[in-house]
This record gives C-alpha cells, structure tokens and sequence, in this order.
C-alpha cells in the first residue's frame, strides 16, 4: 500500500510537469487525490505547482475541511469544485486542474473539443464539452461541472481552464495532457485550412475498440443511446442516432440536453 507520503511525493511531481509544460502560470491550478472515502490530499492555494515539496500538501474530509495542513497552507480554493467530482464520480480517484494554453483558448473561445480527428483523441476523450462559466471558489463551478460529469472524463471551464480527472493521479494527469494535445492539433489543423474529420463509419470502429478494451472512466460511447440498445454508436451522440433507438425517457431527456448544449456551441462558430 503506498504511503500518504509517497502520494504526497507524486502530487508535487505532477505539480512540477504541469507547471514544466506551460499549464499554469504563477500558483495557477490544483490537484487532489481520494486516499479513502473522507480523506483527500490536496494542493494548497496560492503556492506555485512547480515548486512544492511534500509538506505543501494539506488533507481535507468529503465536505474540503481541513483535517492536516502545516502553518502557512490551506487548501485550494477550488476544493468545492473537486469534491463535486468525488461525490458524483465514485470511481474518480484523483482530480487535476490547469490552464493548458490552447484547451483555455477554446474555452476563452467558446468552442467545445468536439471534432473526431486523431484516433486517440476519440478513444481516449470521445468530446470535451464547455461547462458553463462559474465564479471560482463558489458552487458556481461544481454546478456547471457536474452536468457533464456522468459522460465526460474532462471538460473545459468556460474562460477558465480545463478540468480531467480519473480513477489514478497519472491517468488524470495523462487525460489533461491529452486534451491539451487535441487542442494543439485542432487550432494547428484550422490554420492550414481546417481539419479532415474521421468519418462516422471510422469513429463508430475506434468506439468499438475502447469498448473491447474495457477502459474505465465515462465516454461518450458509452453515452450513446445506439449503444445502449445494441447498434453502432455515434460520435457525441450528435446526428447519427436518427431517433431510432429505444431507451428509457429520463436517458432520453439527459441524452438531448446534453446534445443540444454541444451543438448550440459548435453552431456559434
């Protein structure tokens, strides 16, 4: 079993990489991971994640009180938002926030990852929609938040940042790298003409193949309603379903909502 201190050890590691690649500036950012069902280690706040050493970290319980933290720290103050993520989440083990430059510049933007262009960006993320723009340290943020949460492993905050979270530190960290790098190559790809897109026949395949994998987290293949009732799935759940398949009405309901707020943000631009 690995030592708080050993957790602590890994948070200011992933603290130096964030911090290495230009996904935060200044104390910019937070990460947290689940230690048991009302203890979580957590960042403080107002402390730069690429220069914290293991005493840096405080513990908080389910509700973000403090249980330990040394002189001088206190946690970070978007542990609201954090928590939202364990409480609807269960299988969420760590939880990391940055502002990676070009996944912020589409939430700046307004404009959700949602373009199915590199197979592993579709196996691995599927979309990343925009959560709602939301006060930082209020409930204003875990509300917009956990609309997306049953679906998505990561969102972009709207003109703040990106949130990924997942069932172990690295592969939260990992989800966050590979938003930025879908960001990256989606601008990249709009300055030379715009992006050839995989074909739906392509991204019904590679949906399949993270089901036969078995990889954990929530996805839109898995959101699909085509999917539930057996059939081929569908990218974001967007046109391809043709009001068709059967589910149950409140899976419907969540299913359109969820459809409408995408698409109303691909439509602005």
């Amino acid at each position: 079993m690995v030592s708080e201190y050993e957790i602590k050890k890994q948070i200011c590691d992933i603290g130096k990489r964030i911090y290495n690649r230009g996904m935060v500036a200044s104390n910019d950012g937070n990460i947290s991971v689940k230690i048991s069902d009302n203890e979580f280690l957590c960042t403080p706040t107002g402390v730069s994640k690429g220069f914290m050493t293991p005493e840096y970290i405080c513990k908080v319980d389910a509700e973000g009180k403090v249980i330990q933290a040394y002189a001088g720290f206190k946690p970070s103050s978007e542990i609201k938002m954090h928590m939202r993520v364990y409480k609807e989440r269960p299988d969420v083990k760590s939880v990391v926030h940055a502002h990676p430059m070009y996944a912020t510049a589409f939430a700046i933007a307004g404009i959700p990852l949602t373009q199915p262009i590199m197979p592993e960006a579709v196996i691995a993320l599927g979309c990343v929609p925009i959560a709602e723009y939301g006060t930082p340290s209020t409930e204003e943020i875990p509300n917009a938040v956990s609309k997306y949460l049953q679906h998505f492993d990561a969102v972009l905050l709207e003109n703040h940042g990106a949130l990924a979270y997942s069932d172990s530190l690295l592969s939260a960290y990992h989800k966050m790298e590979s938003v930025e790098f879908y960001a990256q190559l989606l601008y990249l790809s709009k300055q030379l003409g715009g992006p050839k897109e995989l074909s739906d026949s392509q991204v019904q395949r590679l949906y399949e193949i993270r089901r036969k994998f078995g990889m954990t987290g929530k996805h839109p293949a898995d959101l699909c309603p085509n999917n539930k009732a057996g059939l081929p799935s569908c990218h974001s759940c967007g046109n391809n379903c043709g009001g068709n398949c059967s589910t149950a009405k409140a899976d419907n309901d969540l299913v359109a909502e969820i459809t409408r707020r995408v698409m109303e943000q691909m439509g602005k631009h």
